[in-house]
């Protein structure tokens, strides 16, 4: 298989290249600044520019584009930027396996299983759900594939934030009303390279089973690294003026009975060895 993993060079991204490569699959990957080292196959992309993406997609010919690429403060970038590269996977007759996120839901539902709509409260989330319903329409037989928070071995963006609170060099603190289903993000390529290569179509939930607050998930990264949970300040969302839902559930259980691909909680995966 021919694979072409849009954002490449990101947290996810490295890690779909990484497994895809291992699976003997054909990886080309795209960067946005910097082109990150290596053998592989790399595209300099903006996906705020559809020409470019047309072009990349057009040289690669890949059998599947992964869409992994994205910027929280980007309407361009995310909610463009999605449907430039269900555009070009069209053009191209591509599958396209495009990564969203829980962040389209409004919260107030508390669990959202994969037939519930959008209703976002944030700019990203009106931006990924702007983003869904282009992919949808473009190529219907796409996979949206939504997760939540995504964990790693200490490269994760919440991960590096506990670590600087706990050594007091950043301010903040972590809420303990700030619900959320992680997942590792091993597990989370792992599930998108199986659903790029499945028969499947529509949205799909691919996050963890636990669902944890902020400072929940935050002690057990600390155990995990020898840190100090004491260490980490606490807060509360509702009390704060950080916008967006408090609690994001996703109801996985329709997606997890179609993968062979096991998705673990976190109370597992951060007491796990490296994979």
């Amino acid at each position: 298989m021919r694979l072409l993993v849009v954002g490449g060079s990101g947290f996810l991204g490295r890690e779909i290249v990484r497994q895809a490569r291992r699976a003997g699959h054909q990886v080309a990957a795209t960067f946005h600044r910097h082109p990150p080292g290596g053998d592989l196959d790399w595209h300099a992309l903006d996906v705020r520019r559809r020409d470019h993406v047309a072009r990349v997609a057009a040289t690669a010919r890949p059998d599947v584009i992964v869409n992994a690429a994205y910027r929280q403060n980007d309407w361009a970038s995310t909610a463009d930027g999605g449907a430039h590269v269900a555009l070009a996977a069209g053009a191209v007759a591509a599958r396209l396996v495009h990564v969203s996120s829980d962040a389209v839901f409004a919260g107030a539902a508390g669990a959202y299983d994969e037939t519930c709509p959008p209703d976002p409260t944030t700019p990203y989330g009106a931006a990924k759900a702007a983003a869904e319903t282009a992919v949808a329409a473009i190529t219907p037989h796409a996979v949206i594939a939504r997760t939540s928070l995504i964990i790693g071995y200490g490269e994760s963006v919440h991960e590096q934030h506990v670590h600087a609170l706990a050594a007091g060099v950043r301010t903040g603190v972590l809420f303990t009303d700030d619900v959320r289903c992680p997942v590792h993000v091993t597990d989370l390529a792992a599930a998108l390279c199986e659903l790029a290569g499945s028969p499947y179509s529509g949205v799909h939930h691919v996050a963890g089973p636990d669902a944890f607050s902020r400072h929940h998930l935050g002690v057990l990264i600390a155990r995990r690294d020898g840190l100090d949970p004491a260490a980490l300040p606490t807060g509360l969302r509702a009390a704060s003026d950080v916008p967006g839902p408090a609690e994001l559930r996703l109801d996985c259980a329709r997606t997890r009975a179609r993968l062979t691909t096991r998705l673990r909680g976190a109370h597992e995966f951060l007491t796990a060895a490296r994979i």
